[in-house]
């Protein structure tokens, strides 16, 4: 008498089970968080914001003697992408879309004007004056106002993203929307526009202490 034994079916690996059910969790949990197929889900896992800084520090006072005459709003796009050599974008690289907007001033420094630069004849009704050129201050990004468009990662950048204590900065195309509104308000005329304003700024100041006549010109 022959007795028939089925072959049982080979056991999965401990390792290989832990894997599978760690591989099911998290594409469960990104699923839900993507789509919101979960309801509730995004609140289980929201995070919030408890603002615990302290109290600004007062480092240092300036005195300022420079006259703002002139503002300039810029908008600029900046399409930033990198890429790793050999490696397909979608493995390793980034691209980002960024709309950067800011300001940038335009000032005459009146600190630099010496009593050689001002000149009022003898019944004080006509002055003149030689002031340095106009010059601009440093673009200042509005954060309210700029935004990411779009970013594109790889693989290997979003996974690097999960251990960064600052994932998904944004430094680099910030600094280039700066440099980007610098470049624009230096050839925007906005330091001709400056010194037309600080002209008749300083015509009706003086003009309302009695100077009949007010030259105003700009040199280095």
């Amino acid at each position: 008498m022959t007795t028939s034994i089925k072959a049982l079916p080979a056991r999965m690996p401990l390792w290989a089970k832990l894997v599978t059910a760690l591989v099911v969790v998290l594409a469960v949990l990104f699923a839900g968080i993507r789509l919101a197929v979960l309801p509730g889900l995004k609140d289980l896992f929201g995070t919030e914001t408890h603002d615990r800084s302290g109290p600004a520090l007062l480092k240092s006072i300036q005195d300022m003697s420079r006259y703002d005459a002139a503002s300039g709003n810029f908008q600029v796009v900046v399409d930033l992408e990198k890429n790793a050599r050999y490696l397909p974008s979608a493995i390793r690289g980034t691209r980002t879309l960024y709309v950067g907007a800011g300001t940038v001033d335009a000032y005459v420094d009146l600190g630099k004007v010496g009593e050689k630069d001002v000149t009022v004849n003898g019944d004080r009704t006509s002055a003149t004056l030689r002031l340095p050129h106009a010059r601009l201050g440093k673009p200042a990004l509005d954060a309210d106002h700029s935004y990411t468009v779009s970013k594109q990662r790889g693989l290997i950048d979003r996974l690097g993203d999960l251990f960064s204590d600052n994932p998904n900065s944004e430094h680099a195309v910030q600094r280039l929307a700066v440099r980007h509104i610098g470049e624009a308000a230096t050839g925007s005329g906005l330091t001709t526009r400056a010194e037309t304003n600080t002209t008749g700024m300083l015509q009706g100041l003086l003009g309302s202490l009695g100077f009949k006549e007010v030259h105003v010109s700009y040199g280095s």
